[in-house]
């Protein structure tokens, strides 16, 4: 388990030993990729619109990292997520508070793994190394909601997701649909994400 100091915050629901747990798990697994963290600030909130749907959940990570910046990852569930889908009977009979952590602990998961791939960009960044195989691509917003913190960028005939935590420079709320950007294309086990993006100037869609 991670040595560092962890603070833990639920705010908007009661939070429960498991959920505390698997995130002092998943700070412990950030130091894979960056072994020199000094502190890490953890909030799960659900926000009071979302309370008896018991699916919005924000999660706020913020890394303390010697010689920079703290590293902070605001991170909202989207349809992305796969949870949003329609519901099976099992799903349905779980009692409320099993349904709750549910969609909390898929949050957090998906902060973490924001949380990571920021970690590894800080660590290359000291390091100087430039990854050159992973060569900027070039597309343009194809689909945004600024609500939901998510969209989809359209490059080379195919659609790759990004959401908030994608976005360089905390610019998501200047972004529409046709502005032009760069990203760095990822797979994971969802299909096409994008990191890395950067906004390369604003150009609102037109309609024919």
């Amino acid at each position: 388990m991670a040595l560092m100091p962890i603070q833990v915050t639920f705010r908007g629901f009661a939070g429960s030993d498991a959920l505390d747990a698997e995130i002092r798990e998943h700070v412990a697994w950030l130091e894979k990729f960056y072994e020199g963290i000094v502190r890490c600030r953890v909030l799960v909130e659900l926000p009071h619109r979302h309370r008896h749907g018991g699916r919005h959940f924000h999660v706020r990570i913020e890394v303390t990292v010697p010689g920079g910046a703290p590293i902070v990852v605001s991170h909202e569930p989207s349809l992305h997520a796969g949870l949003k889908d329609v519901e099976d009977e099992t799903a349905r009979k779980r009692t409320e508070v099993e349904h709750v952590h549910r969609y909390a602990g898929a949050a957090i998961r998906d902060a973490f793994d924001a949380a990571r791939r920021r970690l590894e960009d800080f660590a290359r960044e000291q390091r100087g190394v430039v990854k050159t195989h992973a060569v900027p691509a070039h597309g343009r917003i194809a689909e945004i909601s600024t609500a939901d913190g998510f969209g989809f960028i359209e490059a080379d005939e195919h659609r790759v997701y990004f959401n908030r935590a994608s976005l360089l420079g905390d610019a998501f709320a200047e972004l529409a649909v046709g502005t032009p950007v760069t990203f760095v294309e990822e797979q994971d086990d969802k299909g096409p994400q994008a990191s890395t993006v950067r906004a390369l100037g604003k150009q609102r869609h037109v309609a024919p």
